[in-house]
């Protein structure tokens, strides 16, 4: 009398064991992640729908009142200034550093020289370069104010007159950002096949003609990296802001990030709750505008 076998599963353990190592590798991200982004996370969502004492500690459960309050405080302006600071931040220094990019293509003497030049801002930090401009701007002993003068122009106050001070800060961030821009689209067009560019001139195309049939399209990758990033870099601008005009005058150009610090850290302030509600407006922004931009720009981005 014969009996059957045992039927074996085979592959289980090594499904198994290719499962689990595979949640082994991703556990240190996993870990990182939690404790850097998904936890406070969580603290913000749960402070800023508490009061807190004057120490900063949570205390009653208030719910929306902090976002109701952000209505009502001139919040507004705050968010007029972070839209207009991002805008005039990231289109210029995008669309200069394609400029440039295009004439650095151009079979000229010392090219080299000139692209590590417009890509020096990228070795400046945020605070060295302030600390310059800073300088630059200083109505007495300015250079800005120098060339002015030579030019028989009245002295302007840069980080002091309302009208002025959003603009100049703008400046100083698209002088920050422009290295990086230089350095990415220039990679892009070293990147494009030599073999494209030499049909499209052997069809006639040059100049404006073959930038904006050839080289533009195919750097439109670089181009849509660059407008998230940049805005998303923009938004979260604290340090140049801090040193040149500390939000002011007359909060000319206090931002969504500096109106979190204000409310947070700032005079001795402990507000946390409406700091962190508007953080969670931040983040909301953040997102709106990322999804925006990938809904809008993405279909005009042609990948090789």
């Amino acid at each position: 009398m014969t009996s059957t076998p045992p039927t074996v599963r085979r592959g289980t353990p090594a499904r198994f064991t290719e499962s689990g190592l595979g949640w082994l590798l991703l556990l240190p991200s996993v870990v990182v992640f939690a404790l850097f982004v998904f936890w406070p996370l969580g603290r913000t969502l749960y402070l800023s729908v508490h009061g807190n004492d004057l120490f900063g500690a949570p205390s009653v459960f208030v719910g929306a009142e902090h976002y109701r309050e952000m209505l009502s405080a001139g919040f507004g302006k705050v968010l007029a200034t972070t839209g207009l600071f991002t805008l005039f931040s990231v289109v210029p220094a995008v669309l200069g550093a394609l400029f440039v990019v295009l004439l650095l293509e151009a079979r000229i003497r010392g090219v080299r020289v000139l692209r590590t030049a417009f890509a020096l801002p990228f070795a400046f930090s945020v605070a060295t370069a302030s600390v310059v401009f800073a300088v630059i701007y200083n109505p007495a002993i300015g250079v800005a104010n120098g060339v002015l003068g030579s030019l028989g122009i009245d002295r302007v106050n840069w980080l002091t007159d309302p009208s002025i001070a959003l603009p100049a800060v703008c400046a100083a961030t698209v002088w920050m950002n422009f290295g990086y821009n230089v350095l990415v689209l220039s990679a892009g067009v070293a990147a494009i096949s030599p073999e494209v560019v030499e049909a499209a001139r052997l069809d006639g195309a040059s100049g404006w003609r073959l930038a904006s049939r050839i080289t533009v399209p195919l750097l439109s990758p670089q181009l849509f990296f660059l407008v998230v990033v940049s805005t998303i870099h923009a938004l979260q601008s604290f340090g140049q802001i801090h040193i040149l005009t500390k939000g002011g005058p007359d909060q000319a150009t206090t931002t969504l990030v500096y109106s979190i610090y204000e409310k947070a850290f700032a005079f001795g302030s402990s507000d946390f709750g409406s700091a962190s509600a508007q953080a969670v407006v931040l983040l909301v922004v953040m997102l709106g505008c990322t999804a925006v931009q990938f809904g809008v720009l993405e279909r005009r981005v042609h990948y090789r």
